[in-house]
């Protein structure tokens, strides 16, 4: 059932006094913790608020149009994605948090019965955690095509081979359940985007091994918990295969467009907390005379701030609009779009925050740090800033190649012979009949 404006509004109001009574009051335990603990054990106060948020009902607001979610569409969660993006800590809290929404997505529209009821519903009860298992340290894995973990059958089982790393989750106590995504197709010729497979791998299995957590810019588990992974004459069932032999690229998309939602509402959410900060520090400091805040520098910053700010969260409402109305395929333009604007809009401001914090906006006490990490990061996750901008321009290529310029008006061509004389002798300044060549 479709979730109205009224009903949206109670929901957005109820997360932001959430954030207000619970995640901004504890966030230096949950970064204390986080740096004592480590990134192999649970933090404790994860554990506390979610069992609050759970049972506020806050819980699994993701899955668009789906009873097991709260009903909302793209454009909907979104605005639930900026209110919980304003902390690094949040969306763990109320079961939103990645790689745990794509991975009960896939499973939502992926999986079997079977698979669902072993999985999906313990993840969707905040039970276990999950990890996501495609980036590799051996090829650029940026194309996905690159992938090398080997998924062979052996009768009714498949058998896995190959290193992961930047594998989310992995190092996480709560972490059962892999998604794994390797070659399956070995025949010379095979189509570059039939030859991948995703399959189900519990993490216990024999011959899974997390070997290390991974630092990003440092930080260890906060928020995510970066890891490598070896996966050596891993053994599963066949029925642990997502969709049938060669559909990875297939469930690779499907998962991707409601993500990238997430993530860059969450960027703006960041964006906008950054920029408060920003400003009320500049308002506290006096530099040469007077406030930094009326230094013109930081007032042009302050300005451009808001201004990207406002773009981003336009651009990536229409993305969302376009998934609820015409489907991810046509929105893809627009999702690569906000993939490349947002991370690169929230790394600007979180710089302009550092400076205008000046040597204190280099360590965590201020939020800079961390926020700069995650956003550096985002532009590497789900595929690189490189990549979404060929698509990008691919598309827009296409595009003009398919109009008439004489109907737009969008000819990019020169003049004819004809064309350039009849514009000479139009003009103001027609060459002079007596004129010596």
């Amino acid at each position: 059932m479709a979730v109205t404006e009224t009903q949206l509004a109670e929901l957005q109001a109820r997360l932001k006094d959430f954030m207000a009574k619970h995640i901004y009051p504890n966030e230096q335990r949950y970064y204390t913790e986080g740096e004592k603990l480590g990134p192999w054990r649970v933090i404790p106060v994860v554990e506390e608020l979610k069992k609050i948020a759970k049972a506020e009902g806050l819980w699994n607001l993701f899955l668009p149009d789906d009873p097991r979610g709260a009903g909302l569409n793209n454009q909907q969660y979104a605005t639930l994605c900026e209110i919980m993006g304003r902390s690094v800590m949040a969306p763990e809290i109320f079961n939103c948090s990645a790689p745990d929404t794509g991975n009960m997505e896939v499973l939502v529209r992926y999986g079997t019965p079977e698979q669902q009821k072993r999985w999906l519903e313990p993840l969707l009860a905040g039970e276990i955690r999950s990890a996501f298992c495609m980036t590799e340290a051996d090829v650029a894995s940026s194309d996905a095509t690159n992938v090398q973990l080997e998924i062979r059958r052996d009768g009714d089982e498949y058998v896995l081979n190959g290193r992961k790393w930047y594998t989310t989750g992995g190092t996480d106590p709560r972490c059962k359940i892999f998604i794994v995504m390797g070659r399956s197709n070995f025949e010379p010729g095979a189509s570059a985007h039939s030859i991948q497979s995703q399959i189900l791998v519990p993490k216990n299995t024999p011959g899974v091994k997390v070997i290390r957590p991974l630092p990003v810019f440092g930080f260890y588990g906060v928020p995510d918990r970066a890891s490598e992974v070896w996966f050596d004459n891993v053994r599963v069932p066949v029925s642990n295969m997502l969709l049938g032999e060669g559909r990875g690229f297939e469930i690779a998309q499907g998962r991707l467009g409601p993500g990238r939602i997430h993530h860059c509402m969450r960027l703006i959410g960041m964006s906008e907390r950054i920029l408060e900060r920003m400003c009320r520090r500049a308002d506290a400091r006096v530099a040469f005379g007077k406030p930094v805040s009326e230094q013109t520098v930081t007032l042009e910053r302050i300005a451009e701030a808001r201004i990207m700010i406002e773009q981003c969260r336009l651009l990536t409402m229409k993305a969302a609009y376009m998934m609820d109305t015409v489907g991810n395929k046509e929105a893809k333009q627009e999702i690569a779009m906000i993939k490349v604007a947002a991370p690169n809009m929230a790394c600007k401001i979180v710089d302009w925050a550092i400076q205008v914090f000046g040597g204190g906006g280099t360590n965590n006490d201020h939020y800079l740090t961390v926020c700069y990490s995650l956003a550096r990061a985002l532009r590497l996750a789900d595929g690189p800033d490189e990549v979404h901008r060929n698509q990008i321009a691919r598309l827009e290529l296409k595009r003009h190649r398919n109009t008439d310029p004489d109907v737009t008006g969008g000819r990019g061509l020169g003049f004819t012979r004809q064309e350039a004389q009849e514009f000479a002798d139009a003009g103001l300044w027609p060459r002079p009949a007596d004129w010596a060549e």
